[in-house]
């Protein structure tokens, strides 16, 4: 999954505002602890990211963008 791909999904479900504040504060345990900008940053696939998202909201996530 490309990284545009990614934050477009993000903000689709979690709002444009919101997508990157959720991104730089929300520790997953799918990521280690880690957030999303840190999962990323140290280069974590973004698919993997994704799944960790999903798995951790996934009445939040839309069947069309899991």
């Amino acid at each position: 999954m490309r990284l545009t791909d990614f934050w477009q999904r993000l903000e689709q479900a979690f709002g444009p505002l919101y997508a990157r504040s959720f991104a730089a504060d929300h520790a997953f345990s799918d990521l280690g602890g880690r957030t999303i900008d840190e999962a990323i940053a140290q280069g974590v696939d973004t698919a993997t990211v994704w799944r960790a998202v999903v798995a951790a909201y996934p009445d939040r996530v839309p069947v069309r963008l899991r």
